[in-house]
């Protein structure tokens, strides 16, 4: 199998390149689609898949080519460490992407074996720069321009297509977990954990640090501010519509109820029956300003995410999930529904809504230190 690699080979120089530059492609389109939810982000996916199996044809290549530097000690240098360091990296962000999708279903402690692929592939791109510091030699115009690079890399790419598309066969004739991937590759919550069927019980899991104590439903209050012409402050009850002091109706319309699938980053998802009140109308009742153009939407912890004003019409401030109320690990008194989103953009423990005429770019700082005081 290796001489056959072999003769797809590209000359050294551009092997070495190829694998950096597919390094930082995959790097960035892995952090890019840990947002992606959407059935749109399918594509990102699929050419995440492809260029991971085309990246590990060419490591392939590469340890072939200079494998003898790790095992003939007399060729050791200052630089042999990050060499053998990489090769580890790498084969290990590769085999736990390659071994999930096949099905794999190993816990590491208290991560699944997503998790780990995610964490090897955000340390191979300073490894591989680190690398590239000590030993890279700029390639020649022959070495990017002739026929053979040309056509070694429309074989390895062709392969990487050929080995995703063969992965799905594999799954469905085995009949394992990866075949029941969602395209984010995702898998069902109950394969994963314990048993639990989809639409059952599912994980809790959060942000970081974010782990606050239960939340008073009776002195809790959501807020409704930020540019709106009339700021709300509600209660549960209020949200609800059972004030024995307020209106009949709830503020915001009537509670609705919206079956939606929570994907989260950390490889699993469930599908859901979700009861509350619609963001939409909740908005309306406060009376965005003509300028509002974005939505925050807040945790008692801290965390918060922003969405596009017309996309968070349509999600839902969850208080039940199926016949039941939130539990406080699920983030009662009040979450945030956001069907097409990531888990981790599904707020919990809503406390805030803001409307706001940007996006709130703190909220970058705040997933780092949500929970932490």
């Amino acid at each position: 199998m290796l001489d056959r690699l072999g003769r797809l080979e590209p000359p050294p120089r551009a092997v070495d390149w190829a694998i950096f530059a597919l390094v930082v492609a995959q790097s960035a389109s892995g952090v890019v689609s840990l947002g992606a939810g959407g059935a749109d982000a399918a594509a990102l996916f699929w050419l995440h898949g492809v260029a991971g199996l085309t990246l590990a044809l060419l490591v392939v290549l590469k340890l072939r080519r200079v494998r003898h530097r790790l095992t003939d000690r007399r060729l050791w240098d200052r630089a042999t460490g990050l060499s053998a360091l990489l090769a580890v990296v790498a084969l290990a962000a590769l085999g736990t992407g390659v071994a999930w999708v096949l099905g794999g279903n190993v816990r590491v402690l208290f991560w699944t074996l997503m998790n780990v692929h995610v964490l090897f592939g955000l340390l191979l791109l300073p490894v591989v720069v680190a690398h590239l510091y000590t030993r890279a030699r700029a390639p020649s115009r022959a070495d990017l321009a002739s026929r053979r690079t040309a056509i070694g890399y429309a074989g390895l790419l062709l392969s990487g297509a050929v080995l995703y598309r063969a992965q799905s066969v594999w799954n469905a004739a085995l009949d394992t977990v990866g075949d029941d991937r969602r395209f984010t590759g995702s898998k069902p919550v109950g394969e994963l954990y314990g048993g639990e069927t989809v639409g059952g019980a599912f994980p809790v899991t959060s942000w970081v640090a974010d782990d606050p104590d239960p939340v008073d439903a009776a002195d809790w209050t959501l807020r409704v501010d930020g540019l709106v012409d009339r700021p709300l402050s509600l209660g549960v009850d209020a949200v609800l519509g059972d004030d024995p002091g307020g209106d009949d109706a709830p503020v915001g319309g009537e509670p609705v109820e919206r079956r939606a699938v929570l994907d989260c980053t950390s490889g699993w998802y469930t599908v859901q029956n979700w009861r509350g009140l619609r963001l939409g109308d909740l908005l309306d009742a406060a009376g965005p300003a003509a300028d509002a153009r974005w939505v925050t939407v807040r945790s008692v912890t801290g965390y918060r995410w922003s969405f596009p004003l017309p996309a968070a019409r349509e999600f839902l401030l969850a208080t039940h999930v199926g016949d039941e109320r939130l539990s406080h690990g699920h983030g009662a008194p009040m979450r945030l529904v956001a069907p097409e989103r990531r888990g981790f953009q599904w707020v919990k423990w809503v406390d805030r809504v803001e409307v706001r005429r940007d996006r709130d770019h703190a909220q970058w700082l705040a997933v780092l230190i949500s929970g932490l005081d």
